[in-house]
């Protein structure tokens, strides 16, 4: 399985231990992010709708790559950006 390093936006590291920085295995994003809620439970449902679809208030990358879609390919020793959008007024 493909090892990776997870960049984890800090309104999210409080699943992580406050860790910016995990690593995730999976060759696409779906895996990825599985695998990252078995470790830590319940970041992934911050990111990911019941019908798993990226929520709209989180872009995901990979690479220097927006991730559409779950589906998305995850290269061995790829960067996944799990980034949160800021609003306010």
């Amino acid at each position: 399985m493909n090892r990776c390093k997870i960049r984890v936006a800090s309104p999210l590291r409080s699943y992580t231990r406050n860790a910016a920085d995990v690593t995730g295995r999976g060759r696409t994003l779906r895996e990825v992010l599985k695998n990252l809620d078995d470790d830590y439970p319940g970041i992934r449902f911050r990111m990911i709708d019941e019908q798993d679809n990226i929520r709209p208030h989180i872009r995901l990358f990979v690479g220097a790559d927006e991730a559409l879609n779950l589906d998305a390919h995850v290269g061995y020793g790829a960067t996944v950006h799990l980034i949160c959008a800021l609003s306010g007024g």
